[in-house]
């Protein structure tokens, strides 16, 4: 009998296990959550309808506007108000724009947004009173190492390292007074730390300044660190691990590239059409294309900037109580009499203007008033860093020294393809 009682307990314990209902996850209605729009330019583009394309040949500001229904007085306002923001007369053929247009079936312009490059742009809004103002898109900077080996050229190495052509040149003219870059050796090394700028993560936007560098040349390391010396004019220069300024105070010629030595200075010149009666050349002539840059050779305030006789259009700039350099024969100067120009500054372009039988800049140079030979020079080094702040700079520099000392020298040389050897069966 009370086998039996247990047997029935049992079942209907097992009865009622089977009978309990599993377990219903409650259902919870969450409202979702209203996402911003996103912005483009500063606008929410899905309020408009968008018009996307570039300036074409023949394009101008007023034209493109009256296509899209913009009233002549306002771009009337914009092109006489706005000058200094936007001037319509120099938008470039290729530049991309973009034109918000109203979505009522009258489809007015009431947005034009102009590129000027990757990152800037001017917005021109035309709803009520018509404004121009100039803005960025964000940007994103992301700091990039890249150390390597050189087996032919700075150049070839850093393209192989995937790096931006620009960053090389910089590089170039951070040593320029160090390293003779035509005369580099198989196995130097170099390491650079730089900033590369992206738009929305992934679209680049060039390549920020160089933070810190370091080369090594025929068995000498030079570091380069930039450092402000003159907080009110904002000076920077490059300098090396000893608070030496890693540039020369003169560069040895007022063009950087394409150009040729035609004459030298000459006090004993003589000249076929003059009789060969003594006409002392006290210039150095560099041959170059018409509108070649012109450049300041060094630090210095302009103290001539005009046109003269057989000088034509020229500059004169005073670097200090000793110096002072000219530009001769410019088809037009950049800089006005006061300003101060830094060493490589463009100051002007190669012209004709004056007495020249063909495109050059003439480059006269003064030492302590007298016109002297500046390829015969002993020029002197840029000053150092001054003693007052050389223990902010050594703090400043220590650790941009140890991240250049942990970056690895890498071989950008690509490995040889391996070729398929086939034998005739």
């Amino acid at each position: 009998m009370r086998k039996f009682i247990g047997a029935i307990l049992t079942l209907m314990v097992l009865v009622s296990c089977k009978q309990t209902k599993e377990p219903v996850d409650e259902i919870v209605e969450v409202e979702p959550i209203e996402q911003p729009p996103v912005l483009h330019y500063g606008f929410n583009l899905e309020e408009f309808n968008v018009v996307w394309d570039t300036v074409r040949r023949g394009d101008s500001f007023g034209e493109l506007m009256l296509k899209n229904k913009v009233d002549y007085p306002k771009i009337a306002t914009i092109s006489e108000n706005y000058r200094d923001t936007f001037d319509v007369r120099k938008i470039k053929v290729g530049k991309p724009y973009l034109i918000l247009k109203s979505k009522d079936t009258s489809e007015v312009a009431e947005v034009f947004i102009y590129q000027d490059d990757k990152i800037n742009y001017t917005v021109v809004d035309l709803r009520d009173s018509a404004v121009a103002y100039k803005s960025k898109r964000k940007v994103k900077h992301i700091e990039k190492e890249v150390g390597g080996i050189i087996n032919s050229s700075l150049s070839e190495a850093m393209d192989n390292l995937g790096v931006d052509y620009g960053v090389t040149i910089a590089l170039s003219e951070v040593y320029a007074w160090s390293i003779d870059f035509f005369k580099l050796e198989k196995g130097d090394k170099f390491k650079v730390i730089f900033d590369e700028r992206y738009i929305n993560d992934t679209i680049y936007a060039g390549y920020g300044p160089i933070k810190a560098a370091l080369f090594e040349h025929k068995g000498r390391t030079i570091y380069a660190f930039p450092y402000v010396t003159d907080s009110l004019k904002n000076i920077l220069d490059y300098y090396d691990q000893d608070a030496n300024n890693l540039r020369s105070t003169f560069l040895r010629a007022p063009i950087k590239f394409g150009y040729r030595l035609s004459s030298r200075y000459n006090l004993k010149r003589r000249i076929a059409y003059y009789g060969y009666k003594v006409r002392p050349h006290k210039g150095t002539d560099y041959a170059a294309p018409v509108g070649t840059p012109i450049i300041a050779t060094a630090d210095g305030t302009v103290t001539e900037s005009t046109r003269r006789g057989g000088n034509g259009k020229y500059v004169k700039i005073k670097h200090n109580s000793i110096y002072s350099t000219q530009y001769l024969h410019m088809k037009a100067q950049k800089v006005k009499r006061g300003e101060f120009v830094r060493q490589g500054d463009v100051i002007g372009w190669v012209g004709m203007t004056g007495n020249t039988g063909g495109p050059h800049v003439c480059y006269r140079f003064w030492k302590n008033g007298r016109q002297v030979d500046p390829l015969r020079e002993e020029l002197p080094s840029a000053e150092p860093i001054v003693d007052s702040l050389q223990a902010d700079y050594m703090a400043h520099i220590q650790p941009l020294k140890d991240q250049l000392d942990c970056i690895e020298f890498i071989d950008p040389t690509p490995e040889p393809e391996e070729t398929l050897i086939t034998y005739n069966q």
